[in-house]
């Protein structure tokens, strides 16, 4: 992921926000983007504050297979490490919304995209000499606010 994915007009007044090779899983990043993409920063935020204190789930529409059930949703399940990594991206982008002079009250989140990143490579010892991969994902996440109408 070199740069932003998200390349708009010169005149648009967006702010950005990246997190590089962020220790966390791939599959669930992507249900949280799509669970934010299209709200309002305030709901955005609030969704998923309520993640990360087990109030709401996240709706799992892909990576759901074995998943159980949540109230009102299908399945779904509450990806705190992911909330709250997305979650100060998304503070992120609105502190540089800010110095950029966009009004925040009237923000949306027009892009959310995340991609795999490097796998940390690394070997957990194993009995009589062997060593087993440990390796860990990493997920590359942007997210892009605009103003509502925009």
């Amino acid at each position: 992921m070199r740069g932003y994915t998200y390349h708009g007009e010169a005149t648009d007044e967006v702010a950005r926000a990246r997190g590089i090779e962020l220790p966390m899983s791939p599959k669930k990043t992507y249900e949280v983007m799509n669970a934010i993409r299209g709200l309002g920063l305030e709901k955005a935020k609030v969704l998923l504050e309520d993640v990360i204190e087990e109030r709401r789930a996240i709706p799992f529409r892909r990576y759901n297979q074995e998943t159980a059930h949540k109230t009102g949703i299908g399945p779904g399940r509450y990806p705190k490490k992911v909330a709250r990594s997305v979650l100060q991206i998304l503070k992120n982008a609105e502190a540089n919304a800010e110095y950029e002079g966009i009004d925040t009250d009237d923000l949306v989140v027009r892009v959310a995209a995340c991609a795999r990143g490097r796998i940390r490579k690394a070997n957990m010892p194993r009995a009589h000499g062997r060593a087993t991969a440990w390796n860990e994902q990493t997920t590359n996440v942007e997210i892009v606010l605009a103003e509502r109408g925009a």
